[in-house]
């Protein structure tokens, strides 16, 4: 669904059936992690696939939003970049302990206002007028530039995802260190 969306919505002329895509593919993702801590399924390959599946969510929206012009470049710049650092950092991880680190709340809220953010953007609907709070050109909807109400649960998820970014490599360096502390005392 990520694919077909990021084809119709580059295109242009099916941004709702792309919306449609996009929805339907997110609300699944987020059912499937529902069901999975409900009925007490998780998996070793849910707890790798769903941050991967939520990131193919995200970058293909964003995507979508740069190739159309909906979204200023440092968002993209930033998501992609963040999520480039953690995989690196958890590929690191990976020498020092097994088990990935389990997923903190704010990083799930982080989504949660991204995906909505961008459904939002994708829909382009309701406009508002720019609040005039700041006078840069990069922060639509901030500045006096009308923007679509999106842009706003955007801007939250990009301040959750710099905190979940600093918690993993917080609890990231103390994986680290506890790793290089037992061996030391092992010796």
């Amino acid at each position: 669904l990520t694919i077909a969306f990021l084809a119709l919505f580059a295109a242009g002329h099916h941004r709702t059936t792309a919306l449609v895509c996009y929805v339907v593919a997110a609300t699944t993702d987020f059912l499937d992690g529902q069901v999975a801590r409900r009925t007490q399924t998780v998996s070793w390959l849910g707890k790798i696939m769903d941050p991967i599946m939520d990131r193919v969510l995200l970058f293909t929206g964003v995507l979508g939003l740069l190739i159309v012009g909906d979204l200023p470049l440092w968002v993209p710049v930033f998501v992609i970049g963040r999520d480039v650092f953690l995989g690196i950092g958890g590929l690191i991880l990976q020498h020092f302990r097994r088990r990935p680190i389990d997923v903190v709340y704010v990083g799930k809220a982080a989504t949660a206002l991204l995906m909505v953010g961008f459904c939002d953007l994708l829909l382009g609907l309701p406009v508002m007028e720019g609040l005039g709070l700041v006078d840069v050109a990069w922060l639509p909807g901030l500045n006096s530039q009308s923007a679509a109400l999106g842009i706003l649960f955007v801007y939250a998820g990009v301040i959750c995802s710099l905190v979940t970014a600093v918690v993993y490599t917080v609890k990231g360096v103390q994986v680290i260190r506890e790793s290089r502390a037992g061996a030391a005392h092992a010796r």
